[in-house]
């Protein structure tokens, strides 16, 4: 304590005779750089886990990628035009499913489909026999003037009559809705290939659903999209209208990485824990002060604090002590018989500032503070 205090006081000799103010001594005390307090960063909606950049330790700005959260993208299934986008970025795919039938609706590029049935299939074996896929060919049963191709994409089981109901969808040629067609599998249209007869229909547009929440929306009312282009990306949970512009999730808060709570591949719950940051503005200096010191320390005296990693002594800050334990520390006291108590410095750090950091804090001497005057402060 002595070695504490003649230091102190020698260095208070030096700055007077430097600036020709009077000496008051100093006490000084060893101190650490602590946080009072930590925050989240939470998810705002769920998934998994695509990836965390940050370590516990690192610095973190306010910005700075937190994590990025694995969406799921809904594709187009065929060629066409987009038409009727019912939803908007932060909406519930199901409930706007619910109204209008789906997020949003692409109109194929192929404009006709065709319900058919092999009732007036040629009499054979082979032609009342449909697969799914096959190439077939269209013919007008009028005058035959409208022709063109077509693919089968579904076929249902035997009716009441015998016969086999299918469908068709048009991929080339320009018919007139309401058309009966024969249908064909050879392209000269010979009866010994007819598989059946059909009429022509206007292909509907086709709704896109999803599932959880629009995160973004990729396209347009009347973009023209390919089968497999991405239209929307979703992800788990209720947006609430509060939603990120994309699947990374930023910091809100300048800090130091305390804990890293979640894990590349994880999932995570809308309001799940990412990372825990101690905040740069509730940085403190937890400094230890013997009970024999207690009186000339004091909430609200300004102190100075020097880093001890800075040997040069250009870093110096001020502080102000904003609070004082009123318990001590039992395992100081049972070693040493000399109850330590907690006081908090409160300051501004600098970049250079990180947590754990150790610091001598210099306290003014309330020993050799000047007595007041009668009457002076009356």
């Amino acid at each position: 304590m002595k070695n504490r205090k003649l230091r102190a006081a020698a260095l208070a000799v030096v700055l007077a005779l430097l600036t020709g103010a009077p000496a008051l001594a100093q006490l000084t005390f060893q101190g650490t750089v602590i946080s009072r307090e930590t925050m989240a960063v939470n998810a705002p909606f769920g998934g998994l886990i695509d990836k965390i950049p940050l370590r516990k330790g690192d610095p973190v700005r306010v910005g700075d990628a937190v994590a990025t959260i694995r969406t799921t993208k809904v594709y187009a299934e065929m060629d066409g035009i987009v038409s009727g986008i019912f939803a908007k970025e932060g909406d519930q795919t199901e409930g706007i499913t619910e109204r209008y039938g789906g997020v949003m609706y692409i109109e194929p590029i192929t404009r006709y489909v065709v319900s058919a049935t092999t009732e007036k299939a040629y009499n054979s074996s082979d032609t009342k026999y449909v697969h799914i896929g096959e190439k077939v060919y269209l013919s007008c049963t009028k005058d035959g003037t409208h022709v063109g191709t077509a693919v089968v994409t579904s076929v249902s089981d035997v009716d009441e009559s015998g016969n086999t109901p299918y469908k068709l969808e048009v991929t080339g040629g320009d018919f007139y809705m309401g058309e009966t067609v024969g249908i064909y599998r050879d392209s000269a249209h010979s009866s010994e290939t007819r598989i059946g007869r059909g009429t022509v229909q206007q292909h509907a547009a086709v709704a896109v659903k999803g599932s959880g929440s629009v995160l973004k929306l990729h396209v347009a009312v009347g973009d023209h999209v390919e089968r497999g282009e991405v239209l929307f990306e979703t992800v788990e949970g209720v947006l609430d209208g509060l939603y990120a512009v994309d699947n990374t999730i930023v910091s809100p808060l300048d800090g130091i990485v305390a804990s890293v709570d979640a894990s590349q591949g994880s999932a995570v719950e809308k309001g799940g824990k990412l990372i825990t940051v101690y905040p740069s503005d509730a940085m403190q200096i937890e400094m230890k002060v013997s009970e024999l010191d207690l009186n000339e320390v004091r909430e609200g005296d300004r102190v100075s604090i020097e880093f001890e990693w800075d040997a040069d002594g250009k870093l110096q800050l001020d502080g102000v002590i904003s609070g004082i334990s009123s318990v001590g520390d039992e395992k100081t006291e049972k070693s040493s018989g000399d109850a330590q108590y907690s006081a908090y410095v409160d300051f501004t750090p600098v970049d250079s500032v990180r947590l754990d950091m150790s610091v001598i804090v210099y306290v003014q001497d309330h020993e050799d503070e000047p007595e007041a005057e009668d009457g002076e402060g009356e």
